[in-house]
Order: structure tokens, then sequence, then C-alpha cells
């Protein structure tokens, strides 16, 4: 494969800045002058809008930036991606973190795009959500999947370790996920479906879920993405980053803390609401033994010329492998109790009049709606 030396970064078909190769493998980025005049930083506290070469200052994304690597594909899309090089003939360890963005193209999450765009050959073809689970399965399983090129297209560009696809389903964009044959049982996606009505019942926001139907198990889990905004007949990207990439940490360790979260949702924000919803998705993660609330699982989203906290996602039963919180509450990542809930709330000055109900209320909710999934998990 032809080597890329740089790579242009675009939002919106305006071209943002440049990443270039160094001689130790590190990505740096330069914002245009154009974009410096008249656009935002992408990445407010690693990439400010200034006129000089960033380069990145740890190898927790494999010489990239934060904000560049959350437009890449993680677990499940990695794999994909490394399948299909290697039926092209092409060593995965031969490539660049500058292939593998020009790989995405236009289809990463949130708003960036990349040019040049490298398409590895493709040919669609008409799949079932079942027939598209047996082929998940057989490629979580090592084996040779017969349709693999379709996999590919649908889910290489996609995150997190459980199987997915990216659909247009009545001309929106969907998320579609299927049981991993490794850690999942086949009711997961009726787990996942049962998660999100439950938080939304909780007052947190979530982006419009459906239970796709089955004839080999209850169901898939399928989420609308929010990161794109159907407006008449235009798609609208939003520019979206992790807190991970925003604190430029590792995700696939314990790395954080809910106060961290907190401090880093008011400075993005700086809107007292964002802390409540924060605070909210906390407890949720606690009552309902989320463990897999790790630093790429907390998002916000830049429209007009504000960041939010995004809608929740990834929330179902999780047993983290390292037996606690990904994110730890107040210090304590193994058994969180409602103390250290509080504790938290009144680091950041939440009045006791919306945390203590709020508080018994998430509770209260997930032990009616989940015990029977997390069992004495859920009397904290």
């Amino acid at each position: 494969m032809e080597p890329i030396k740089a790579l242009e970064v675009f939002f919106e078909n305006r071209k943002a800045g440049t990443l270039a190769l160094t001689a130790d493998r590190q990505a740096a980025f330069q914002y245009t002058k154009e974009w410096i005049a008249s656009g935002f930083s992408i990445s407010p506290i690693s990439l400010p809008l200034k006129k000089k070469v960033f380069y990145p200052k740890n190898d927790n994304f494999e010489g990239l930036f934060g904000v560049f690597d959350d437009s890449l594909p993680d677990g499940w899309g990695r794999l994909l991606t490394d399948r299909k090089l290697i039926k092209l003939g092409i060593d995965p360890g031969s490539i660049t973190m500058l292939h593998r963005l020009a790989f995405v193209g236009d289809n990463g999450k949130g708003a960036l795009q990349y040019r040049p765009v490298i398409e590895l050959e493709n040919t669609p073809v008409s799949m079932s959500f079942d027939e598209i689970a047996e082929e998940c399965r057989q490629i979580m399983d090592s084996r040779e999947a017969e349709n693999l090129d379709e996999i590919y297209r649908l889910g290489g560009s996609s995150g997190g370790a459980r199987p997915k696809i990216l659909k247009k389903i009545d001309n929106e964009d969907w998320i579609v996920k299927f049981p991993s044959s490794r850690y999942d049982k086949t009711d997961a996606g009726l787990h996942e479906y049962r998660y999100n009505l439950c938080a939304q019942r909780c007052g947190i926001e979530i982006p419009e879920v459906k239970l796709f139907p089955s004839e080999l198990c209850s169901g898939y889990f399928g989420a609308k993405r929010f990161d794109r905004i159907k407006k008449a007949k235009e798609t609208i990207r939003v520019h979206m980053l992790s807190a991970a990439a925003l604190l430029e940490v590792s995700w696939r360790m314990p790395s954080l803390d809910y106060i961290t979260l907190m401090q880093l949702t008011m400075v993005l924000t700086h809107d007292f609401s964002e802390l409540e919803k924060m605070y909210r998705l906390m407890c949720f993660n606690v009552f309902a033994h989320n463990q897999d609330d790790h630093a790429k699982n907390f998002s916000y989203l830049f429209q007009n010329g504000k960041w939010h906290l995004s809608p929740a996602y990834d929330l179902t039963f999780c047993n983290a492998y390292y037996g606690g919180h990904s994110t730890s509450v107040n210090g304590n990542g193994r058994e969180p109790d409602i103390d250290d809930l509080y504790a938290v709330a009144q680091k950041y000055n939440l009045s006791p009049n919306f945390y203590k109900p709020v508080t018994e209320m998430i509770r209260k909710y997930v032990n009616e709606d989940l015990a029977d999934i997390i069992g004495t998990k859920s009397k904290l």
C-alpha cells in the first residue's frame, strides 16, 4: 500500500487542518489560517485555536491526538478492518494510523472527514439481521466468514467490542448490535433495550432505541445515531468528542473518576444543568451495575457554538474484568455506595434538594425494572 505522509482534515467540507506523520510515527497537526480565522477548536484542551504545529504528548492513541482516534474504529471495527486487509494481501502491521483514518474517510463518528480517502474494494450483499449475526459469530470465533466484505462495509468504521453495523433504516442512521459469542448471552440485545428504557425513566437522555426482531434470539438492540441529524433532505454531521479524547487518557484501563468528569463537564459546558445530567448517569451506572463506564463511554457534542453532554449510550449490565467500575466514584471503584455518590454531588455544590431525591428515584427504578438482570447487585 502506498505510504501516506499527510492527511487533510475537513469539517462540513471546510479544511480545518493537516495531519502529518513525523519520523517517529506520530501525527502532528496544524490548523489552516482560514480555520483559525473563522472556525473553532476541534479539541479545546489539546488543540487550542492557534497558529502552531501540535505534537501528541503521550502515546495513548498510537501517535494520534484523541480527537482523531475518536474517528477510528476500535474493537470490532478494527478486527474487521484487519481481516479485510489480510484478505487483500496487506499486512495490518505495515500501515500507519493515517492509513486507518483514510480508510474511515467520511464514515467515522462525529463530523470530521479525512482526505484522501482509501476505498477497500467491496461488493454490497443483501443480508437479514439474523444472517449478519451468524456472520459476526463466525468472525468472532476466528472462522472464515462467507460475507466478510459486507460485514466490513456495514461495520468497519464502528467502535466498541460488540459486533455491530451502521445502517440506514427509513432513511435515518442507526447502529444495530449483535451478541458477541465470547461474552454475551443471546438476550444481550433485550437487556440493553431494557436498560435504555429504564435510564429514560430515570430522566437520562438517550437516543431513540428499538429492539429489532429475530428468529434466533430475543432481538437486536438498535439506537439512532445522535451524531447525525436529519434536516429536510440533508444529513447534518455533529462534532463529537469522548472524555478520553478531550483529556488524552486511555480508555482501555481505569483512568478517571466521576469527580474529574464533573469538572470536565463544567469547564466545557459552563452549564450547571449539564452537571446534573452527569450525576444522574453516574447514579444509574452504579445502581444498574454498568462497570463498563470507561472514558470513551462519555461524550460531548458541539452544536450552535456550544458544548453539551451527548445522550447516554452503551448502557447495559457489565462486569469489568478488573472487578470494579472503569470510572471510580469519589475514589472508590470497587464498591461505590450512596455516600460516594453524595460526595461527588457535594464536591460540585449540587443542591441536596436535587441529588438526594434523584439518587433515591434512580435506585428505586433500577430495582423495579432491572432486578432480574442484576440480582443482588441492585440492592445497594
